[in-house]
This record gives C-alpha cells, structure tokens and sequence, in this order.
C-alpha cells in the first residue's frame, strides 16, 4: 500500500470523524459590556417581540435545533426546562430562538414549534421563528444551543454554553458547571458576571441566506 493511499485514506478518516464531532467555538460576536444588538422577530404565537420592548426585564436568548444531539441532552434530560422555570420565576424573559434556515435540520414552522413546546414541557416566554437567522447573525451564534444574557439595562453580559461538558451524553450535567444558571444568580444579585464568555458546544447553527 502506497503512503500517498494511506495519507488519503487518514484524511478521508479524519474528515468523517470531524463530522460527528461536536462543534465547540468561541464566537466573535458582540461586544460584551455593550448594548445587546437589537432584534424584532416573530414567534410561534404571532406575537412581535422586539429587544428594545424588554429593557427592564433580563433576558436570556437560547438557540435552538431539536433535531441536535446536545440540544436534545438538555430537553431529554429536562435540564432546559428547569432553568427556563427557574428563571420565569425570578422574572427573566427566556427566549428561545429557531434560527434553522428553511429546509435544514431545526427549522420549524410555528405550528412545529408550539407542538414542540407543548410535548417537551417546554417553558420559554416565547420561541421566536428567526428563518433567516437575523438574531444568530447579530448574536455572532454558532452552534444550537448558544446562550446569552442580557441585563435588565440592555447590555450583553453573558454568551457562551449552557455548561461546561462539552457532550451529548445528559449523565453529564450533573458533573458540569452550569454558566448560565451562575450567571444568572450573579446578574440579578446586581453582580457582575464572572465567567462572562465560555466555550459554546453543539451542533453547527443552520443559517438561512440573510436577508436586507
């Protein structure tokens, strides 16, 4: 066997393996410390949901697919569910964001994303249809999911994942330091946030073409 064969058939391995890796990126994305980028979108219900309407409130903005191995390990395992309770009772607005392109895996339809809603015993404030991904654009997302906070001024404070266990596997979570939860004690204890930019892990986000 020739090693020009051998070094193709390395590449050729190395590539498949890649393609069921997760993917785990710091994004460039906004400035922390500085105003949020402002978003007006859609969601499920009909309902319009602008950035700018929330100044007040904390907000949280989750990317979703849930089509994705690691979004599933935290709505299986009711990990999502429990912080978007924990956090609907301390007055956080939780956002949960479809920004699939249509036609790629995690794009859903408004009826979709209710049943979704209502199967995994879901409890965003909303889920926000995001088709053209305009709001993964101007959060600089990566992967589903990727979290973010906002303060109840309007600054971006937090972006990152969800924990600290890059995988797929929920018997994980437990183990795994959970940012956003500690972010968000620390945001409204009116304390600055001290891991403010972690490692994201997840699925690649599915863009759609953006749009002017």
């Amino acid at each position: 066997m020739s090693n020009l064969f051998v070094a193709r058939r390395s590449l050729m391995l190395g590539g498949a393996a890649l393609a069921f890796a997760p993917v785990a990126a710091v994004a460039a994305g906004p400035d922390l410390g500085k105003p949020a980028p402002p978003f007006t979108a859609v969601d499920s219900n009909g309902k319009t949901w602008s950035l700018a309407d929330l100044k007040g409130k904390v907000v949280v903005i989750e990317t979703t697919n849930h089509d994705c191995p690691y979004v599933r390990k935290h709505y299986n395992s009711q990990n999502m569910q429990t912080q978007q309770r924990e956090a609907a009772a301390k007055g956080v607005v939780w956002l949960s964001s479809a920004s699939s392109a249509v036609g790629e895996e995690g794009h859903v339809t408004a009826p979709q994303a209710n049943e979704l809603t209502k199967s995994r015993g879901a409890a965003p404030a909303a889920v926000l249809l995001d088709p053209q991904s305009k709001i993964a654009r101007a959060y600089g997302a990566t992967v589903t999911p990727h979290m973010y906070i906002i303060d109840a001024s309007g600054v971006l404070v937090y972006r990152g994942g969800i924990d600290s266990i890059p995988s797929s596997n929920a018997a994980d979570i437990p183990k795994a330091k959970q940012y956003v939860r500690i972010a968000l004690d620390e945001v409204l204890a009116g304390k600055p946030v001290t891991e403010a930019s972690t490692r994201p892990y997840g699925c690649s986000l599915k863009y759609g073409r953006s749009a002017s």
